[in-house]
C-alpha cells in the first residue's frame, strides 16, 4: 500500500535521448554510462576538428580521446549559462587539447631534426648545387611575372604562407587569391616552358 512518503520505483529503462547535452554530462556523473551518449553525438566531429588542427589520424583519435576525459572530469566546471552551450564549451576544450598536442608534436620533430644520424643524411655538395639553380631559375621566372603575380607565388609557394594570411596581407578575399594563385600558376608554367 502506497501512502505518499515512499520512494517510487525509477523506471527499469528510461529514455535518455531527449536530454540535452548538459543534462547528459551532468547525469553522467553519477551514472558514468550515460557518457557514451556524449562521444556519440560529437566523436565523428570531434575526429574532423582534431584532424584539421595536426592533419594525423592517429594523432586525432589520440586528441579526442583526451579531449572527452578532460571533459568528463571538468564537468563541474561547466555552468550553463545564456549564449554558452555545451556544445562551444566541449570544442573548447577539445581545440586547447589538439594545439598542446600539435605544439608539441612540432618540438618533437624539431628534436629530431638535430639528430646526429640525419646529418649523415643531408645532402651531398652536387645536390646543394642543383638546389642553388633551381632556385635561381624560379627567382628569374618570377621576375618575369607581373609583381603582384610574383608576390603572391613568393608567399605561397616559397614562404609557405596560408591563404588566410596571404588574403588579409594583401586585402583579399580568399576566393580571389585563389583565382590570382591559379591565372599565377599558369602564367609560370607559360613561362618555364619558353626558351
Amino acid at each position: 500500500m502506497y501512502l505518499g512518503n515512499e520512494p517510487q520505483n525509477e523506471p527499469q529503462n528510461p529514455d535518455y535521448s531527449s536530454l540535452k547535452d548538459e543534462e547528459v554530462l551532468w547525469l553522467s556523473q553519477e551514472k558514468p554510462s550515460l557518457y557514451k551518449m556524449l562521444v556519440d553525438r560529437y566523436q565523428a566531429a570531434f575526429l574532423r576538428k582534431a584532424q584539421s588542427i595536426v592533419k594525423s589520424p592517429q594523432e586525432a583519435e589520440d586528441i579526442v580521446q583526451e579531449a572527452f576525459v578532460k571533459i568528463y572530469f571538468n564537468a563541474k566546471k561547466f555552468t550553463k549559462q545564456e549564449g554558452i552551450e555545451f556544445k562551444s564549451w566541449a570544442y573548447r576544450v577539445l581545440v586547447n587539447v589538439a594545439i598542446t598536442k600539435y605544439r608539441k608534436l612540432k618540438q618533437e620533430r624539431a628534436v629530431e631534426f638535430l639528430d646526429p644520424v640525419l646529418y649523415e643524411n643531408l645532402p651531398h655538395e652536387q645536390d646543394l648545387a642543383l638546389v642553388a639553380d633551381a632556385k635561381a631559375q624560379v627567382e628569374t621566372v618570377l621576375a618575369r611575372l607581373p609583381k603582384p603575380m610574383a608576390r603572391l607565388v613568393a608567399l605561397y609557394y616559397l614562404e609557405d604562407k596560408p591563404y588566410k594570411d596571404i588574403a588579409a596581407q594583401e586585402g583579399l578575399t580568399i576566393p580571389a587569391l585563389k583565382m590570382k594563385l591559379f591565372r599565377a600558376k599558369k602564367m609560370l608554367r607559360e613561362e618555364l616552358t619558353k626558351k
